[in-house]
């Protein structure tokens, strides 16, 4: 394959990409669809042949004929490896410690990775209603390590205090003495069309470690409602390849179901 980079490419491609090589390595990915799926399937095709997708429905090893367009869609069960109930896929799959990478989306994420993906605005009177946890609280949780992709980056995303916490971080459980500490690592990396954020430390707080084509530190820091850390050596994020483009384009995401 090609490793010529494109010469255009769209922002959710280079989103969708780079969250790709970040699963070069990881065996098994509970995910849901959008951007996480073309991700998986991005890896499966060029970098990671061996890796597994999990779907919220009780899909595992999914291998669908054609792009779902939702978790209950029943074109992920074709080609499956199984199908499960709900017990045996969040209490042995997931809490069983069998999830390398759970990959999520947010409304908001705060410095320690929290997730709120329940309301925006006041609780009692509401700006927007969102559809609340569904799996991600108890994926947050479990899996090995969490990665979030959002769609936008600005301090109404990146708020110094979430509207809702839906998804705790394993620091809000740090910072209640009776709390049991879950076994997985929380949010590791949050992709955004800005940059590339990573929590290096279970008990840390995101830093800015990658800034896309075009993108400088300040735009990311202004974008972003906390004072954000940023690595000593913040790199580039690699632009998509000329191969990567034509995989989502042509034989991924044909309909443009997410591609956009």
């Amino acid at each position: 394959m090609s490793a010529a980079s494109a010469k255009e490419f769209t922002e959710t491609e280079l989103i969708v990409c780079a969250a790709a090589k970040m699963l070069a390595r990881s065996r098994t990915v509970f995910a849901g669809v959008g951007l996480p799926t073309l991700a998986v399937d991005l890896a499966h095709r060029t970098l990671n042949p061996d890796i597994q997708l999990i779907y919220e429905s009780g899909v595992a090893g999914a291998h669908p004929e054609s792009m779902a367009e939702g978790i209950a869609d029943s074109v992920v069960v074709s080609g499956a490896e199984a199908v499960v109930n709900m017990h045996a896929l969040f209490g042995y799959v997931l809490q069983g410690g069998n999830v390398d990478v759970g990959f999520l989306g947010a409304a908001q994420v705060d410095r320690y990775g929290s997730l709120n993906t329940t309301v925006i605005g006041d609780w009692d009177s509401p700006k927007v209603r969102l559809p609340g946890s569904g799996g991600a609280a108890d994926i947050m949780a479990n899996a090995g390590e969490v990665f979030v992709v959002l769609r936008r980056h600005d301090p109404a995303s990146f708020p110094d205090e979430l509207d809702f916490t839906t998804s705790a971080s394993p620091v809000r459980a740090a910072e209640q003495p009776d709390f049991i500490q879950p076994p997985g690592f929380g949010v590791s990396t949050v992709i955004t069309p800005l940059g590339i954020l990573r929590r290096r430390d279970r008990l840390g707080e995101l830093e800015l470690t990658e800034v896309h084509p075009g993108v400088s530190v300040e735009q990311v820091k202004e974008a972003t409602g906390w004072d954000l850390a940023v690595a000593e050596d913040v790199q580039q994020t690699q632009a998509p390849t000329v191969d990567e483009v034509r995989l989502l384009r042509d034989e991924i995401d044909t309909v443009r179901l997410y591609l956009r």
